[in-house]
């Protein structure tokens, strides 16, 4: 798949009103569960002068949330455009425009574009793209030392979910579509890049896995 039909698939569904809803939800309630604890295990290995890169980030959240808790800088590299004025202002909000900032980019087609991260989170990314394991992958190779990658579970219950949203999309005329990976070709993937597997966590639709290189595995 190409990246203008990677970005046009999810323009559809990710809209200015969208991300416009995202920051006040996200104003009025803060994190999710488990979108805390990603948080909590993306800094147990500390984040001082830490560069935290937030890919398929929207507004920005975690790596907002990262900084907060000491990491030194951060980037959010995303798809489509429409988040970008939103995370701008999440970010002067929390006074963090010094130390943030938002580029639209490819991942796939340009990883070389983009810095590598100490802290790379991939939350709730890869279930937007057929080409979900190979941006685990990319994701794996552009994190230095820890890598927080969240994927929608593998059972019944959210694959039934999953051809609901898709019907919908499809009576809708839109061509983007949710995937649920094998959890475990998203972990082959990650450690084909020379992470392992350090800790999982679970919710009831979403669980999370995060991944070390070992010199940080070494050390925890």
């Amino acid at each position: 798949m190409t990246s203008c039909c990677r970005s046009r698939a999810c323009e559809q569904m990710f809209t200015k009103r969208v991300a416009r809803k995202d920051l006040a939800r996200y104003r009025k309630r803060g994190l999710d569960r488990l979108e805390r604890r990603m948080v909590d295990s993306a800094a147990a290995g500390g984040l001082a002068g830490a560069r935290v890169l937030e890919i398929g980030g929207g507004i920005g959240k975690l790596q907002v949330e990262l900084l907060g808790a000491g990491a030194a800088t951060g980037e959010v590299a995303e798809l489509v455009d429409a988040y970008e004025p939103y995370a701008e202002e999440l970010a002067r909000e929390r006074g963090l425009e010094g130390r943030t900032s938002f580029v639209v980019v490819d991942v796939l087609e340009q990883l070389d574009a983009v810095e590598p991260g100490d802290v790379v989170v991939l939350n709730r990314v890869v279930c937007c793209s057929p080409e979900g394991i190979d941006l685990a992958a990319a994701a794996a190779r552009l994190a230095r030392r820890t890598l927080v990658l969240s994927y929608p579970r593998d059972v019944a219950w959210v694959r039934l979910g999953v051809r609901a949203i898709n019907l919908v999309q499809r009576v809708l005329g839109r061509s983007f579509r949710v995937f649920v990976h094998s959890p475990s070709a998203l972990h082959a993937a990650a450690e084909a890049e020379g992470l392992a597997c350090a800790a999982t966590e679970r919710g009831s639709l979403w669980e999370f896995t995060t991944l070390l290189r070992g010199a940080e595995r070494g050390a925890l």
